[in-house]
């Protein structure tokens, strides 16, 4: 009896897991349709699907207003946003697991404010240095020093927080406090040098926003937006060990000291992609995890693909009201996540709180 009980929960759960999955994959296409579809300038479904379904135009003819803007502007940008909001849901869920703290997140580690700091570097005093190289490479400045400043930050705070061949994983999420501290106390004296001009660049570097990319700007960083989303579901089973401890996951087995440093890097990978190419976009990677665990649990390899889905339906989401709202100017994308994602954050820790006993 037992062992039939056990055969029809888990036959539930695999049908409730296959359930959610698809539901969050039909959510995120339609999602990504509307996106494509509404702005200044509107394509309906009929046209969205004769532009995709004839990419080139016959010879001679001239490509449509809404074609132009579908291949060269919106595209672009949900593909962006699709890749962005997954990877900072997934990095996300994993730190979340790794530090076994729901209020983790990707900024924890650093590699957020670092690359923060960094575009702010090249904002106030890298116009000099884009104006004498050649015009990709000039452009190419702000998200190459972005992506670099994520990046030294995370091996930074690894490097203080590895000791005796092992990353202690308080000594890690202290360091990233730390010099999260530091690079806003940076951030203070750029925002107190800077221009008009500069300063306006830096309070939108800062609410991040999908605007102005490229299929040119957005090719160079698909591996390292990508490369998170792919591989970070094979560290499901040890996440999933770090749940219950160091001690226990490693008498389980795994290598503990890999996957720490796997997940750290895959994180600072993808982090640092996106905000090389949209700057600073907060709560995705906090409040999406959260979301997901109240309807499958906290096993990482349901977690992380749903996470991804999740977070690339919302950011999606996001972006279509920042960009129509206000019409036809566009609000900071950080704006519209913090305005759901803080409200959303305080019900977690009301209801956290009420479980709990607090007051």
């Amino acid at each position: 009896m037992n062992t039939l009980a056990l055969q029809g929960w888990r036959r539930t759960r695999v049908r409730r897991s296959a359930l959610v999955h698809l539901s969050l994959a039909g959510a995120l296409l339609a999602v990504g349709l509307a996106a494509a579809g509404h702005g200044a300038v509107s394509i309906s479904p009929s046209q969205l699907l004769a532009i995709l379904t004839e990419l080139e135009p016959a010879p001679g003819a001239a490509a449509s207003v809404e074609a132009m803007v579908l291949l060269e502007i919106r595209l672009p940008r949900v593909v962006l946003g699709i890749l962005v909001g997954s990877v900072l849901a997934v990095a996300g869920a994993a730190l979340q697991g790794l530090f076994r703290n729901p209020l983790a997140d990707p900024g924890l580690i650093g590699v957020s404010t670092g690359a923060a700091l960094a575009a702010g570097v090249a904002i106030v005093f890298g116009g000099g240095v884009a104006a004498i190289l050649p015009g990709s490479l000039g452009g190419a400045l702000l998200p190459a020093a972005a992506f670099a400043g994520g990046l030294a930050a995370t091996a930074v705070v690894y490097f203080l927080a590895h000791r005796d061949g092992r990353a202690d994983v308080s000594t890690l999420l202290l360091a990233g406090v730390a010099l999260n501290a530091i690079a806003g106390a940076a951030m203070g004296l750029l925002v107190f040098v800077s221009d008009d001009q500069q300063l306006r660049d830096l309070n939108f570097w800062l609410l991040g926003s999908l605007g102005g990319v490229t299929w040119d700007r957005l090719a160079p960083a698909l591996p390292f937006l990508l490369a998170p989303i792919l591989l970070m579901p094979l560290l499901a089973r040890p996440l999933d060990a770090l749940l219950l401890g160091e001690t226990e996951a490693a008498y389980l087995g795994f290598r503990v000291e890999s996957a720490k440093r796997l997940t750290v890097i895959l994180a600072a990978l993808g982090v640092g992609g996106a905000v090389a190419l949209t700057g600073v976009i907060g709560f995705v990677g906090l409040v999406v995890p959260h979301l997901v665990r109240l309807v499958l649990g906290p096993g990482h390899r349901l977690l992380l693909p749903a996470s991804a889905l999740l977070g690339a339906s919302l950011l999606l989401l996001a972006d279509l009201l920042a960009r129509t709202v206000v019409l036809p100017a566009e609000l900071p994308i950080g704006i519209v996540t913090s305005c759901v994602g803080g409200p959303f954050f305080l019900w977690l820790l009301v209801r956290r709180g009420r479980r709990t006993g607090m007051p």
